[in-house]
């Protein structure tokens, strides 16, 4: 029997631009531009996404912000933004 991780990381990400695609388009370009090894689970609102990535020993609080940082700069996902709160 296989578990999953047992700690999770809670990731916001908030649409800044109204010309900017929706939540529901954004989360797939999202999880794509993501490691494909990590557990993501997705809320998804028009405005908003939430991810619940799981850690492990590969994959640390740390590493997990350094990446998401990296993604949401990408131009595929303009006027969208880490929510800070």
């Amino acid at each position: 029997m296989t578990t999953g991780p047992a700690e999770y990381v809670d990731v916001v990400a908030v649409r800044d631009d109204r010309s900017a695609p929706a939540g529901e388009t954004t989360v797939i370009r999202l999880l794509g531009l993501l490691p494909g090894h990590w557990s993501c689970i997705p809320d998804v609102a028009p405005d908003r996404i939430r991810l619940r990535i799981g850690l492990d020993s590969a994959t640390n609080r740390t590493a997990v912000s350094s990446a998401v940082s990296r993604v949401l700069a990408d131009s595929a996902l303009r006027g969208w933004s880490r929510d800070q709160a």
